[in-house]
C-alpha cells in the first residue's frame, strides 16, 4: 500500500460503534490530511462496551443510500462494512486498507473472500492479549485450586479442610507465543507454572516466563507430559484441528485445557468425551467450534467446563487501545513506513 502524495487528503469512514470520545481523537489525529466520516444514525447499537456488530438492524431506503455515498468516498475504513463486506471491493472503489477491531480476521476474510482483494488489512493484535492472558489465569486457579468443591462446600454449608495440587510446580503445554501467548506465559510464570512453549519453529530466544520450546509437530510426545494445556494460537490452515483426537488423549489424565485461541483448534467431540469421563479434569473455553454455543450442546450442564461466550477479551478499555494502534498505524501511513499489525493473507493471520 502505497502512502498518500503530498496534499492528498483521504477519508476515513467509522464502520462500527465506536464511543465520541475516541472519534474526536481520530479527527484531531492529522485534520490537514483526513476526513473523518462518522455517522452513528447508520451504525448498529452496542449491546455492550466494545461491542463491534452492535444489535441486528435494518436501514431504511435513505440510510442505505447515505451509506453507499459514505462508502463510495472513504479510502480508510475503521472496521468491516458488516452490511455488505463481500461486495466491499465494489462498493468502496477507493479503499486501500481497513483497520479491523479484531485479533483473528483469517477466518471472516476468507469467508468473505476478501482476503483475495488489494485491500490492506492490519489487526487489534495486542490489545486482547491482557484481558486473554488474566482469563487463562482464572481458569487455571479455578480448577487448581478447587472452586467447584468450593461451591459444593458452601451450597452444603459444610465446613472441611482440604488440600488442593496448587499451580506452583505444574507444568503448562502453551500453544502459540505471539503477543498473547507471551503474556499468558509470564503471567504463568509468577504463578510458579513451569511453561513448556509450541510453535512451527523452536529456534530463536526463549521468549519470557518459557522454559522449553517444543515443535509443534511433537505435540504428541509432550502432552502426556503437561498437568494443563493452553491454546493461543490464530486459526489457520495449519492449526485447525491441531489438537486432534490423538492429541485429546494423549494428554496426562487429570490434565485441564483453556482454549482462548478458536474453537477449530481442537476436537471438541474429542474434549467432551475427556471431560464426560473425567480424564480430563477441567476446561475453561472463552471459543467453541459453533458459536454461538448451541443450547443442546452437553458443555452447559458439564460442571467440569467453564463457559464464557468469546468475551474474555473484551473490556472496558479496548476500543481506547485500538484507537492507539489506529493512530499509530495513521501515521505510519502518511510517512509510507511499514503498517503495525498487517495481515499476512500467506499466513492467515
Amino acid at each position: 500500500m502505497t502512502a498518500p502524495s503530498p496534499g492528498e487528503k483521504l477519508t476515513i469512514l467509522i464502520a462500527s460503534p465506536l464511543e465520541d470520545e475516541f472519534v474526536e481523537r481520530i479527527r484531531a489525529f492529522d485534520p490537514a490530511r483526513f476526513d473523518v466520516v462518522h455517522d452513528p444514525d447508520l451504525l448498529a447499537k452496542p449491546r455492550y462496551v466494545a461491542d463491534h456488530n452492535g444489535a441486528p438492524r435494518t436501514l431504511t431506503a435513505d440510510q442505505n443510500a447515505r451509506w453507499s455515498d459514505h462508502l463510495k468516498h472513504a479510502d480508510i475504513l475503521f472496521d468491516f462494512d458488516r452490511l455488505d463486506p463481500i461486495n466491499m471491493p465494489t462498493n468502496a472503489p477507493r479503499l486501500r486498507w481497513v483497520q479491523a477491531t479484531s485479533s483473528g480476521i483469517g477466518e471472516y476474510l476468507k469467508k468473505t473472500g476478501l482476503e483475495n482483494s488489494r485491500i490492506a488489512f492490519t489487526t487489534a493484535s495486542g490489545v486482547h492479549a491482557r484481558p486473554l492472558a488474566e482469563f487463562s489465569m482464572l481458569g487455571l486457579l479455578h480448577f487448581f485450586r478447587d472452586v467447584q468443591y468450593l461451591d459444593e462446600m458452601k451450597r452444603a454449608h459444610h465446613w472441611e479442610r482440604y488440600t488442593t495440587p496448587g499451580l506452583d510446580g505444574a507444568r503448562v503445554l502453551l500453544v502459540g507465543l505471539g503477543s498473547l501467548g507471551r503474556e499468558v506465559a509470564k503471567d504463568c510464570a509468577r504463578f510458579g507454572v513451569e511453561v513448556w512453549g509450541a510453535r512451527r519453529t523452536t529456534g530463536g530466544e526463549l521468549p519470557e516466563g518459557v522454559t522449553r520450546l517444543v515443535n509443534q509437530r511433537d505435540l504428541l510426545d509432550v502432552l502426556p507430559q503437561v498437568d494443563a494445556l493452553i491454546l493461543a494460537c490464530p486459526l489457520t490452515d495449519e492449526t485447525r484441528l491441531l489438537i486432534d483426537r490423538p492429541q485429546v488423549e494423549a494428554l496426562k489424565p487429570g490434565a485441564v485445557i483453556v482454549n482462548i485461541s478458536r474453537g477449530g483448534v481442537i476436537n471438541e467431540a474429542a474434549m467432551v468425551e475427556g471431560l464426560k469421563s473425567g480424564r480430563i479434569k477441567g476446561a475453561a473455553l472463552d471459543v467453541f467450534e459453533v458459536e454461538p454455543l448451541p443450547k443442546e450442546s452437553p458443555m452447559w450442564d458439564l460442571p467440569n467446563v467453564l463457559i464464557s461466550p468469546h468475551s474474555a477479551s473484551t473490556v472496558g478499555a479496548e476500543n481506547g487501545r485500538i484507537v492507539d494502534i489506529f493512530l499509530d498505524n495513521l501515521g505510519r501511513f502518511t510517512r509510507g513506513e511499514p503498517l503495525r499489525n498487517l495481515f499476512d493473507k500467506t499466513r492467515g493471520y
